[in-house]
């Protein structure tokens, strides 16, 4: 591992401080979700994606685009529907009758943040067009792979409660994510500073009228990625991941526990919290913060665990409780 020149130090601090700027504009636009924001900003500098789930009117969409216009990244959203083609997503080839040739229009997959809503609603041919942009950054038309822009990054939203004419993701898919971040419904105090805002004249459609400024971008986002990479892992802190994702494996609730990929993951958002909380290296809490949004989407119950109205979420945390933490 190469340490980091001081003029790159020195960048690291000036994106850490621009990234902790991004939470407060974006609470200028939607009220009390740091845990949200905080996810995204770690995906954007682990370099993965992010699955929000939440029932229809928690902001999902609102926190998207105004975490975009507060890092002066381009955005774009689709809205995923029964009919969807994987083309709509990734671009096709069209004829241009000037040239007499076919020519690659791109798709909404080529900009920074794809906001891909009720990623549910689309059948799993139009889901796994996604998969290959989310793992290789790149999309393959006609033979030919055309890169995505960087920084990178799929947030999915999918509504928890409504399942009649939607696809769940298999498991597969559901393991390319970093995280999932629950979005619950507002505190009745939040409500309250929602209704306000909104009796003040700010509409959701215009963030302009909220304020939103542009206090971090994309070198922001290459800095603090190459800082994390420099966060420092005790071999006890490693084996205490290992030993985490191995809890789940036997764990009888579980048909499906968490995979390698899962381990990676968990030490990549660790490193990125680590970053951010101002450490240049992770502690056993900083593996705890981040077990539950990086680790549960991708455990699988047995039925008869379903049935008895256990949840993944509680089983991880029965793993978190039974792995010594190392000292």
């Amino acid at each position: 591992m190469t340490s980091l020149s001081p003029q790159q130090v020195e960048a690291a601090q000036r994106a850490r401080d621009a990234l902790g700027a991004v939470r407060g504009e974006v609470a200028k636009a939607v009220v009390s979700q740091d845990a949200a924001v905080s996810a995204l900003v770690i995906a954007l500098l682990a370099r993965g994606h992010v699955l929000l789930e939440g029932v229809p009117g928690v902001a999902k969409t609102l926190l998207v685009r105004s975490l975009a216009a507060a890092l002066s990244i381009d955005t774009k959203r689709v809205q995923f529907t029964p009919d969807l083609m994987p083309g709509d997503i990734t671009g096709s080839l069209v004829f241009d009758s000037g040239t007499s040739e076919f020519t690659f229009r791109p798709g909404p997959v080529f900009t920074n943040l794809l906001l891909a809503d009720e990623i549910n609603r689309t059948p799993p041919k139009t889901q796994s067009a996604l998969l290959e942009a989310m793992e290789e950054r790149q999309v393959s038309v006609d033979g030919a792979a055309r890169q995505l822009p960087t920084p990178f990054m799929v947030a999915a939203t999918q509504n928890p409660v409504e399942y009649e004419g939607t696809y769940p993701l298999p498991e597969a898919q559901l393991d390319r994510f970093l995280m999932k971040v629950s979005m619950p419904l507002p505190e009745r105090a939040v409500e309250l500073e929602m209704l306000r805002r909104h009796a003040a004249d700010f509409d959701p459609k215009d963030l302009a009228t909220a304020g939103i400024r542009a206090v971090a971008g994309p070198s922001d986002l290459a800095a603090g990625a190459a800082a994390v990479r420099q966060v420092q892992v005790r071999a006890d802190v490693a084996a205490y991941i290992v030993d985490l994702a191995r809890a789940t494996r036997s764990s009888p609730s579980l048909s499906l526990g968490a995979s390698p990929r899962a381990t990676t993951a968990l030490l990549a958002t660790s490193r990125a919290w680590a970053w951010l909380s101002g450490r240049d290296f992770v502690t056993p809490d900083d593996v705890k913060a981040m077990a539950r949004s990086t680790l549960a989407h991708r455990l699988q119950l047995r039925p008869e665990a379903e049935l008895e109205g256990v949840s993944a979420a509680a089983v991880l945390d029965s793993a978190i409780g039974a792995v010594p933490v190392p000292r």
